[in-house]
């Protein structure tokens, strides 16, 4: 028998590094690939190694190509607000669902149900005839506003607070906090697991978001990264040596929140509530 479980644990390991390898192989050659030329790019040669190893790339995206910090901050600041605000209206929404009482709090949430099966890209056109109206588009609120709530996250965040324990709840309004000061006093610190995985998906959705900023945004000075790095291709040339430079940059804030969070990660989706 312990022959056998030797045996499945050997296999899993051994699929586990060959995913692992397959999964690294692209990131390591788009990384090597930041530091060639663009002749060396194109020769189709696979070497990780560069010939003519040059951070000229670097120096072009960030120096010579005025827009690019521009760039960076646009999707910095749209990606954090935007995370920001879905931590707190989602879990407003979902710690509501769970736990107060209220009229047509069933009715509510069989809607937040529906929405889950509304494919994205059919609110698209009406999303932005909602913009055109208001005159947000080209704006950092025609980006954050329709983006700060998911109804994805509200469901994650309810099943997260029906299993946490009241008894804290009930001890806390003993010794005399409201409903409010229950919530972000005792409730949201010991969310921290379920909050966190909601940041990381919040994050990475709104970061590498193209779609919606393409139909935004027309304003090269309110492109966000996704859209910045498409002018890097032409129709005679692509720059593929700034694309991946570029690329890197863009990676690079996604593995800092991966690693910030990774510890509440796996606890996250769990959907436990307590120790």
């Amino acid at each position: 028998m312990k022959k056998k479980i030797g045996l499945g644990k050997s296999i899993l390991y051994a699929l586990l590094v060959l995913y692992a390898i397959v999964t690294l192989i692209p990131f390591l050659w788009a990384l090597s690939s930041s530091f060639k030329t663009l002749e060396e790019i194109v020769s189709g040669s696979m070497n990780f190694i560069p010939k003519d190893f040059t951070i000229d790339n670097y120096k072009q995206i960030f120096i010579e190509q005025e827009m690019f910090p521009r760039w960076l901050f646009n999707s910095l600041f749209i990606a954090v607000i935007v995370t920001m605000l879905n931590l707190l209206f989602n879990s407003m929404a979902g710690y509501a669902l769970a736990r107060l009482s209220f009229p047509g709090k069933k009715t509510l949430f069989i809607i937040i149900l529906a929405v889950l099966m509304i494919p994205a890209q059919v609110t698209m056109i009406p999303n932005y005839l909602i913009l055109k109206q208001l005159g947000w588009l080209n704006s950092y609120q025609g980006m954050i506003v329709p983006a700060m709530i998911n109804a994805t996250f509200i469901f994650m965040m309810r099943q997260f607070f029906i299993n946490f324990p009241k008894e804290l709840e009930e001890a806390a309004a003993l010794d005399g906090l409201s409903r409010f000061g229950i919530f972000f006093r005792i409730v949201l610190p010991l969310a921290r697991p379920a909050l966190a995985a909601q940041a990381i998906f919040v994050f990475m959705g709104s970061w590498n978001d193209f779609m919606r900023p393409l139909i935004i945004l027309s304003d090269p000075a309110m492109f966000t990264l996704p859209l910045g790095l498409n002018t890097f291709k032409g129709q005679y040339i692509s720059y593929w040596n700034y694309i991946m430079a570029a690329s890197m940059v863009f990676t690079l804030p996604m593995l800092v929140i991966y690693a910030f969070f990774n510890r509440y990660f796996i606890k996250g989706i769990s959907f436990t509530g307590g120790k």
